[in-house]
């Protein structure tokens, strides 16, 4: 019965805050002119939903300044966007897939009712304010079940009630009838639930029902119900925990099961003695997915945990509370209390509780009040005599998954006989004809042996229509609101701006060496240094972080540990690497070639039986493998020890002189505990330097907001100009700016821009 919630993405998200429906229907009629590009005209009133969209809030929309700089802005985009067109980059089938994905996007929240969504948001939120504890029977039958089954299952439903209303124990009548096997174990219990934990039928059917009363049969995709309200509370909210586990499985042996009881009950007494939680954890728990975060666990509100455990967490009452240790399918487990966190405000809940509604049950209301609004508004109108033509076609060999049709050739004249090319239904005038639904008939049939031929010809008809009642609507969605045809104008426009863009400033200034440094050279005043000062600074989280920063940066060369093989392995009395080893240790070698601060010791350990010397020769072997895929042979080092090993593998030792090594080194366990910064630094760079500069060379000590600073400054630098390396992001930054200017002069001067002052001024109301 449970289901898992779904949360749309961020591009769903922002498709729905944009798509607020309009009914505003776009008119055909030719517009007034703006402005003309060359002898392209840019309709006044397409600006002025621009403008309007993306100016009306501001403070200054309607005065001249603000239309007249806009119309500047949305001049130099058109222009562009009319260059991409006479090129034909809208002519290429990679920018008409591109479109059109976006376009079946921004479509989505104009094929829905916003109204019954707005009434089925507010309805879920309001339901969660309570949570209802319930038991059912389940009478199992499948969503598209024939009429002859449904009424079956209706029947049994039916029979069972008059079973449980008539004075027997409910959960007895569910543990021996219900079609739900956790029935048999349960009695049809389900425990408490809210709002968007069950499907909507069962939903809604348990929260209209009186504590103590059985709801009527309700029809959900997993059958027919019936449901027994057994207690209504007030929504406890979410709840976040920690917890410390000591696993125990139901089918593990006893005298294991009594060992792990054991555990948790010492591990209980010693958190009453007040020993640290988060050491215990650590230690003990075997939650390895928590126990390394102090055992906290994502927050979680009614009916998202094991019972047992939900329960316990929610007996809690102040943060740092414990349990005493409770039992679940998994272990055993104390709990301890962070926070509680009540039922969030409608407002803050509003955006995701849309999001879940469009994947929810409750959306096939949605879906259908949008199909009969779309009926009436594009005139659908069946064609009773080409319907009976169709439905006098379904035989045993629909049910039987081989249907066949070949439709047939247009006729030479127009047949009064009914037949294939006979419109089955019209939409806005338009006909939609036999032959075209058989063929979907015979695409889309599936075996249901046993059904009624009939009845399988009119499941697939209510598909058939609803699918060509949406893809009319999707089809006419931009002469049908403005809205919807200003937005994939914008995408249209957007892709193909920025394929031009890419081409004409974007990558351009990256590529165009010369340039660059020509428009550098042009312009060296604009990229001065400012007085600077040359140093070291170590900002650490605790005095002891420092000083072990501070010490170990003095030896220069600081251990490497992420991503770095600890052994190479060898086959038994020879040097020959395992080939297991071969991939570590070319991935070693490519990032020995790229990190020059990087430099390897590798040590070779005797074997326990084998020569002594293999060791230093097997050491050997490794570094020539590694210069043999690029490595440096100076900065590999081989040595040897005596002491023997078992396996008589070499182990690796990667050391590095960049203060980074040192800074993942030191915050292993806190990634802000220690960073280390070597470089030059200007006014305005970081704010402790900032109070140093004045001081010149030496050794400063600072504590600032918490932190605790080490700054060495070893040279005052004088102002004076960057290089272009120095410079070089925002050099090309502003060279990417040039080449634009430049291009919109060409343009201009290309589609001569010829302004309607008349219709600029009826924007101007201020």
């Amino acid at each position: 019965m449970h289901k898992r919630i779904l949360y749309a993405g961020p591009l769903a998200a922002a498709l729905l805050a944009a798509g607020c429906q309009t009914t505003k229907s776009v008119t055909t009629a030719k517009q007034p002119v703006i402005e003309t590009l060359g002898t392209h005209e840019v309709p006044a009133g397409e600006f002025a939903y621009v403008y309007r969209k993306n100016n009306g809030t501001a403070p200054e929309f309607g005065t001249r300044p603000s239309v007249q700089e806009y119309l500047d802005l949305y001049t130099n985009f058109k222009l562009k966007v009319l260059e991409a067109e006479q090129r034909g980059l809208d002519t290429t089938q990679a920018f008409k897939r591109e479109l059109e994905g976006y376009k079946q996007q921004l479509a989505q929240p104009y094929l829905t009712e916003k109204s019954v969504t707005d009434q089925l948001v507010r309805e879920a939120y309001d339901r969660m304010s309570k949570e209802v504890s319930a038991s059912h029977i389940l009478i199992r039958l499948a969503p598209d079940a024939a009429p002859a089954d449904t009424l079956v299952a209706y029947n049994k439903i039916v029979a069972l009630r008059q079973r449980v209303t008539g004075g027997e124990d409910f959960n007895k009548v569910a543990a021996e009838t219900s079609e739900d096997p956790s029935a048999r174990d349960n009695g049809g219990k389900l425990g408490y639930f809210t709002a968007m934990q069950m499907v909507y039928p069962f939903e809604s059917a348990a929260y209209r029902t009186k504590v103590g009363e059985i709801s009527q049969p309700v029809r959900t995709r997993f059958g027919y119900h019936l449901i027994k309200v057994n207690d209504v509370r007030t929504a406890q909210g979410e709840i976040k925990v920690a917890h410390l586990m000591i696993r125990a499985t139901p089918s593990m042996p006893k005298a294991d099961s009594v060992t792990a009881k054991k555990k948790i009950d010492e591990l209980y007494s010693r958190l009453q003695r007040k020993e640290p939680w988060e050491k215990l954890v650590a230690q003990f728990s075997e939650d390895a997915g928590s126990a390394a975060n102090g055992g906290e666990l994502p927050p979680f509100g009614t009916g998202r945990m094991i019972p047992s455990f939900e329960e316990a967490a929610f007996r809690l009452q102040n943060p740092g509370d414990l349990s005493a240790p409770v039992q679940t399918p998994y272990g055993w487990h104390i709990i301890k209390l962070i926070e509680k966190q009540p039922v969030p405000k409608f407002e803050d809940m509003e955006a995701s509780l849309k999001s879940k509604v469009s994947k929810d049950s409750r959306s096939e209301l949605n879906r259908a009040a949008f199909l009969k609004r779309i009926r009436t508004e594009n005139q659908f109108t069946e064609n009773k005599a080409g319907k009976d033509y169709v439905f006098a076609k379904a035989d045993t060999s629909l049910v039987n998954g081989r249907f066949k049709y070949t439709a047939p050739a247009a006729p030479a004249k127009a047949s009064k006989t009914v037949g294939d090319n006979t419109a089955l239904f019209t939409i806005k005038d338009k006909p939609y004809l036999v032959k075209d639904f058989l063929t979907y008939v015979q695409q889309n049939q599936r075996a249901k042996a046993g059904a009624d031929p009939k009845f399988s010809m009119q499941q697939l008809y209510d598909q058939y229509v609803d699918q060509t009642l949406t893809d009319y609507e999707k089809a006419n969605l931009e002469t049908k609101y403005e809205d919807y045809r200003m937005l994939v104008k914008e995408y249209r426009d957007g892709i193909l701006l920025f394929q031009l863009m890419d081409e004409k400033v974007w990558s351009k200034a990256i590529e165009d060496t010369v340039g660059l440094q020509k428009f550098f050279t042009e312009n060296q005043s604009k990229y001065q240094w400012e007085p600077r000062v040359q140093g070291t600074v170590i900002s650490a989280a605790t005095p002891a972080l420092l000083q072990q920063a501070q010490t170990q940066l003095k030896a220069g060369r600081y251990q490497v540990k992420r991503v770095v093989p600890q052994t190479v392995n060898f086959q038994p009395g020879k040097v020959t690497i395992l080939k297991a080893d071969w991939a570590n240790l070319e991935r070693l070698a490519s990032r020995l070639v790229s990190d020059t601060t990087l430099t390897l010791t590798v040590t070779g350990h005797p074997k326990r039986g084998e020569a002594a010397g293999l060791a230093a020769a097997r050491a050997t072997r490794v570094k020539s493998y590694l210069v043999g895929k690029g490595a440096v042979a100076r900065r590999i080092t081989t040595t040897t020890v005596k002491t023997a090993t078992a396996d008589g593998a070499a182990t690796l030792a990667l050391t590095s002189t960049s203060p980074t090594a040192l800074e993942e080194s030191l915050n292993e366990q806190n990634p802000l505990a220690v960073q280390i910064q070597q470089r030059s630094f200007q006014k305005g760079d970081n704010k402790v330097v900032d109070e140093l500069l004045s001081k010149g060379p030496g050794s400063y000590t600072v504590n600032k907001d918490g932190r605790y600073y080490a700054v060495t400054i070893d040279k005052v630098l004088p102002a004076g100009p960057k290089t272009l390396t120095e410079a070089r992001g925002q050099a090309t930054s502003d060279y990417q700016n040039f080449l634009e200017k430049q291009w919109i002069a060409q343009l201009r001067e290309q589609y001569p821009v010829k302004i309607n002052q008349p219709e600029v001024d009826k924007l101007v109301t201020k």
